[in-house]
């Protein structure tokens, strides 16, 4: 192992954005619940059983791409909607336009509550560059750059596949390889040469699926069975923990 924690023959580190660099999984987490549990309530009455931010957020939502995350949280309850199109209005009661009241508000909590960068990972991925790797971040987020440049990241990756990224080249997402696939093509490096780096079990699944020479389990919210039982070859609370230049973890 380097002293990255990484094994040996690893050149490039394709790092997911949220819950990984930044602290924005529990913002969207409560984007999503509102946004369903008004649905729900909508549809249901008051008896409706609500989204739960923990559970159903990581089973259903988490890493996925917006309109997957509305099909798939829906399908577990039994609900099919239209697809709508991709620039439906918010209270329109379609796939998109769901996914689209999701967006308004998490963009509305990231403007009153502000984007944080987990410092541990700033640092691991300065401290991979330093020892020569290529870095990419790769988001099903469209809001992914906005983000990186509201902390001040956007220069410590080499490629960005995000959101609009994937969709202008028509790449599935998670738990599909394809993006963090097409990540290590444009740093020009083979799968079995790149790390991956996420929080999500979409993620992980990503990993494994695409045989990745190492993936890493970050394990933010106590899913550290699950994240191993998705792919995960290491699970770290930080990425601190895998260990930093002139240090050992």
């Amino acid at each position: 192992m380097t002293k990255l924690g990484l094994p040996d023959g690893i050149q490039a580190c394709l790092f997911d954005l949220d819950g990984v660099i930044t602290k924005t999984a529990v913002v969207h987490a409560a984007a999503w619940k509102q946004t369903f549990d008004d649905f729900l309530r909508q549809r249901d009455g008051d008896g409706y059983r609500p989204f739960d931010e923990v559970s159903d957020y990581d089973e259903y939502v988490d890493g996925r791409p917006r309109a997957d995350g509305v099909r798939t949280f829906l399908g577990s309850r039994g609900i099919q909607l239209p697809e709508g199109d991709p620039d439906d209005p918010p209270d329109r009661g379609t796939v998109h336009g769901l996914g689209n009241r999701k967006n308004a508000l998490l963009l509305e909590l990231i403007r009153t509550r502000g984007v944080e960068a987990y410092d541990g990972t700033i640092r691991y991925v300065e401290a991979a560059r330093a020892e020569g790797l290529r870095t990419a971040v790769v988001s099903s987020s469209a809001n992914c750059r906005d983000v990186l440049k509201s902390i001040g990241a956007e220069h410590l990756f080499d490629v960005r596949i995000d959101g609009v990224v994937a969709a202008q080249r028509h790449l599935p997402g998670k738990p599909r390889p394809d993006t963090f696939l097409a990540a290590a093509q444009d740093l020009g490096v083979e799968a079995k040469a790149a790390a991956v780096f996420e929080d999500a079990l979409a993620g992980m699944d990503a990993g494994r699926s695409g045989h990745f020479g190492y993936v890493v389990g970050v394990d933010r919210v106590g899913q550290a069975d699950a994240l191993r039982a998705h792919g995960a070859d290491i699970v770290v609370r930080d990425l601190a923990e895998l260990g930093e230049p002139g240090e050992r973890p």
